[in-house]
């Protein structure tokens, strides 16, 4: 889905209220034949932004009415991010609280990072999604629920003694009682359809009324169905049905007396798609691939968050691009090594288990000195861990998990968008260099998606392989070793190359001429030549975000951490604090210039969704007492959270505002919060927000 972007002009997509686009393209109204005709216009409310939760259970299709939202959502031109959230059972016992999946979005008409601390409205399709999702609602916020789905038995299976539609416990909240799977099997009626298989539209149905609630698009939903089931177009008109029904509900009924308009943002000139970093790291590596002119090969081993990659890739064989299931992890990085070894651009795609196994492998990698990506699109752990859940925690796996002195540069996205330029510049790296080179997303950035400026092709960095085409000696001979003075990295003779013919293997060779050796002071000095490589590898240098230059406290984070970091930073400034920012995206080598950042602040506070690895190499490289706050839930920091993080930092430097209590609910020792499990919230009704989280 893209969408042109013109600053020259606003871009007014509510129609009015007499001009609101409904389904089938016509002014508001109905859509469907003899469904009664809309009273008079109701009022419409203007938001900057919502936070919506859709929640139930794992054969809802809650990832599809989410991401069918987000789509049209991109499409008006809204600033937005995303947060799906989904158990890894292929199907867990059905209305039970494990088997829970969610989807929110934030979406605003001003430029956000995070996919919001608590949702402004939740549309829950049964009592598990009720309750697995209501302490995380703020009071006033806006509840939808499905009234079919709480039987008596649904009740009891989550626990709950007593109806909470009927026994006042959520009088904190605006309820809205839906009988979606009612009102779906009426719209239904003529279908044709079974009534199992209509009930399956109630998610359609849903959509379609919080389509009518925010002013969506609706055109781009009813296409997608049409092409989604274009081999069954009796399930596809069905969905449609449920949809424009659910659209036409919020338009008629009186339960919902007040619709909301987030009107599009202010995004720089440009074309623009919503993308997920899965997807957008998979462009990234046929970008890479094509500005070096390079064949693209992927063998890889399907795992949980990183196989969306393998079957994207697999879609492009027009680009140059070949894909490789293999049996396992193992065999997956052998063929991408091999390919690598032929010529090839060689990617292999995994999340934390998957690196455990290929570590062998990346040190051969390592060894020959040949460019390869290692995509590790991390996850909850140890083991299997959590599969479906995001974690940082694989950072000194990646530094460190090889046998011997096994140096691999480290490259990390920020946003979900910037996966695309963490592949270009990874390859960059691998190509130049002839280096193993990690590059660490996780489920956070690889699920979620954001708006993405698609770039023209002269932006993309020009990448150039530099084979090696004769000898490279005075005497006509070829050394596979002889080194690049600037880069240290050696030559790429394609095998059957005439005059480049030559032998490497894992065990140790002689520096130039490859040969295998045993001698102590060879080894020696090449151990300390692969280290001096990398650690000469050209990174930007680190920027820093301080305003006005005055800050005390220095708040440092890499990775998926920028989002809400960044939220955090803008609310401490916002209420009168000052507190400086960076964000890391090279990991090895660091910025030349991160020691000299570090030690210009008395304090640096370092949030990680591990136990503390960034800090722990920073203190070693460094000297500097990092303090760490961490948190490992497999759920994203919260901006409130680490604004009262921040808050607690600036206290103890003595810069905290008046009336401002220090790290209030935060111990300014630890970074603890005062209840470890969930952490401070923060949000608001469907109105505006009493405290914006991201401006």
């Amino acid at each position: 889905m893209t969408s042109q972007v013109d600053q020259s002009e606003a871009v007014d997509g509510s129609g009015g209220d007499e001009g609101r686009p409904g389904p089938g393209g016509g002014r508001s109204g109905p859509a469907v034949p003899g469904s009664p005709q809309p009273r008079r216009a109701k009022p419409i409310r203007r938001l900057d932004r919502v936070i919506i939760r859709f929640a139930g259970d794992s054969g809802d299709g809650m990832q599809l009415t989410g991401d069918r939202f987000t789509s049209e959502t991109a499409s008006f031109g809204n600033d937005l991010s995303t947060l799906p959230n989904f158990p890894a059972e292929i199907r867990a016992p059905a209305g039970t609280l494990p088997g829970v999946s969610s989807f929110q979005l934030h979406f605003a008409d001003h430029d956000i990072l995070t996919p919001g601390d608590a949702p402004n409205v939740l549309v829950a399709m049964n009592p598990a999604a009720l309750k697995a999702n209501l302490p995380d609602l703020p009071r006033g916020a806006e509840i939808i629920v499905n009234t079919d789905e709480f039987t008596k038995r649904a009740l009891s299976k989550v626990g709950y003694p007593a109806d909470p539609l009927a026994d006042g416990s959520l009088e904190a909240y605006h309820l809205h009682k839906v009988p979606l799977t009612t009102l779906t099997l009426e719209a239904l009626k003529d279908s044709g359809l079974a009534r199992k298989d209509a009930e399956r539209a109630k998610n359609m149905f849903a959509l379609g009324l919080l389509s009518w609630m925010y002013h969506r698009p609706t055109h781009g939903t009813e296409s997608f169905l049409r092409s989604k089931f274009a081999k069954k177009p009796q399930i596809a008109e069905a969905n449609i049905s449920a949809f424009r029904a659910g659209w036409n509900f919020g338009e008629t009924t009186e339960s919902f007396a007040v619709s909301y308009e987030v009107p599009p943002a202010k995004l720089p000139a440009g074309r623009y798609r919503n993308i997920s970093g899965n997807l957008a790291l998979s462009c990234g590596l046929i970008a890479a691939a094509q500005r070096a002119g390079l064949p693209l090969y992927l063998g890889s081993y399907p795992i949980t968050p990183a196989s969306d990659i393998l079957h994207e890739l697999s879609k492009h064989k027009n680009f140059g691009v070949r894909t490789f299931q293999a049996e396992d992890e193992i065999a997956g990085i052998g063929a991408a090594l091999g390919a690598a070894f032929g010529g090839a651009l060689g990617v292999t795609t995994t999340s934390g288990p998957g690196v455990a196994l290929k570590s062998e492998t990346i040190g051969l990698a390592v060894s020959l000195e040949l460019p390869l990506l290692v995509v590790d699109i991390q996850r909850g752990g140890p083991s299997t861990g959590l599969p479906t859940k995001t974690e940082q925690a694989d950072l000194l796996q990646a530094m460190f998990g090889r046998n011997g002195e096994a140096p691999v540069p480290i490259v990390a996205p920020a946003t979900p968008a910037e996966c695309f330029d963490a592949a270009l510049e990874a390859a960059r790296i691998a190509v130049t260099y002839r280096t193993p080179v990690f590059l660490l997303s996780d489920g956070y950035l690889a699920n979620g998606s954001e708006p993405w400026r698609i770039p023209e092709v002269d932006e993309l960095p020009e990448i150039t392989p530099g084979f090696a085409t004769g000898p490279n000696r005075e005497d006509g001979s070829f050394w596979p070793y002889l080194r690049d003075p600037q880069t240290l990295a050696r030559p790429w003779a394609v095998p059957g190359t005439p005059g480049l013919e030559h032998r490497i293997g894992g065990i140790e060779k002689q520096d130039g001429t490859g040969n295998i050796s045993y001698d102590p002071a060879n080894h020696d000095f090449m151990v300390r030549t692969r280290q001096a490589k990398v650690d000469g590898v050209t990174v930007p240098p680190l920027e820093v975000d301080d305003p006005d230059g005055e800050a005390r406290v220095l708040v440092l984070g890499w990775g998926s951490t920028y989002g809400p970091i960044t939220a955090a930073v803008r609310r401490v400034r916002a209420d009168g604090g000052r507190i400086a920012q960076a964000h890391l995206r090279n990991l090895n080598p660091f910025p030349a210039n991160l020691g000299t950042v570090l030690r210009s602040y008395e304090k640096v506070v370092v949030p990680e969704m591990n136990l503390g690895q960034l800090a722990l190499l920073l203190r070693a490289k460094y000297l500097v007492d990092a303090q760490s706050y961490n948190q490992v839930r497999g759920l994203p920091f919260k901006a409130a959270q680490l604004a009262d993080v921040l808050w607690a930092a600036i206290g103890s430097e003595g810069g905290s505002p008046a009336g401002r209590p220090a790290g209030a609910g935060v111990d300014p020792t630890t970074g603890a919060t005062a209840d470890p499990t969930t952490g401070a919230t923060a949000g608001a009704a469907a109105g505006p927000a009493s405290e914006e989280d991201n401006r």
